[in-house]
């Protein structure tokens, strides 16, 4: 399933948040967004993921979801939005509850899902009890658990330290090596965007307008720290970016003031 976004433009109140987005998000793809900070990646994320409307243009959908996809829209967040009180199956569970599913239908999916996230020791474990690396595993483990079409991923990993960014990032090449899954990958990280992104869309300040779109024709699997090509391209995307981050960085200082 493609996603073909057609002239996204938005305003709240007075601001200007985005303008004349034009993207195609291709089935098995990853596309990393990145931009100056209050661009609208988030926002135009939520566009996509039809939590909100823009002013103008739309999202359409071309294609058919996966077979046995319950959501075809599903999101990861950067704060894991895991319920405290329920179990690492329980929190999994929870995406499941409102299918037309029987217990052994739901076993299996559960039993998957943790399986292909190395978390089938950790599935009686409540959050508290797990690093916040388990923690995020546990929103992918719930994400693939409805099967979507393309996932939704608003900075996952920024709450973590960079150790732990790392090897969720292999997990994260990993799962996509299994089963190629489509995502919309929300970054403000470099590295995060060079190391996962097949296409990494940059927006201007805002308003956001696509500013260039950068298409690393490597698999995700060669990649790795240290790769020199991979640091040309964030050092290219840095050179982009660092004056309109200056200047966004700012206009939200004055803003605050």
């Amino acid at each position: 399933m493609d996603l073909l976004l057609k002239g996204i433009s938005h305003r709240y109140g007075e601001t200007d948040v985005l303008s004349g987005i034009d993207l195609a998000v291709r089935e098995g793809e990853i596309v990393c967004i990145i931009g100056p900070s209050g661009c609208g990646k988030s926002t135009l994320l939520r566009f996509i993921g039809g939590l909100e409307r823009p002013d103008a243009g739309e999202v359409l959908v071309a294609g058919e979801a996966p077979q046995g996809s319950l959501n075809p829209l599903t999101y990861v967040f950067q704060d894991f939005a895991l319920l405290p009180w329920r179990s690492v199956e329980g929190n999994i569970s929870l995406v499941l509850e409102d299918h037309p599913l029987d217990a052994r239908q739901r076993e299996e999916i559960i039993a998957d899902v943790l399986a292909r996230t190395g978390l089938s020791d950790f599935r009686k474990a409540v959050p508290r009890q797990l690093s916040g690396g388990m923690r995020q595993r546990v929103a992918i483990a719930r994400a693939l658990a409805v099967k979507p079409a393309v996932m939704l991923m608003d900075e996952p990993l920024s709450a973590l330290d960079s150790q732990t960014r790392e090897l969720l990032m292999d997990d994260l090449v990993g799962l996509w090596q299994r089963e190629r899954f489509t995502a919309c990958y929300v970054t403000h990280n470099l590295a995060e965007a060079v190391r996962l992104g097949h296409r990494i869309v940059l927006l201007s300040r805002r308003p956001g307008r696509i500013r260039e779109i950068v298409e690393i024709d490597r698999d995700l699997d060669a990649r790795g720290a240290g790769d020199a090509e991979l640091e040309r391209v964030q050092q290219k995307l840095w050179t982009l970016l660092r004056d309109e981050a200056r200047a966004a960085d700012r206009e939200l200082a004055d803003v605050e003031r």
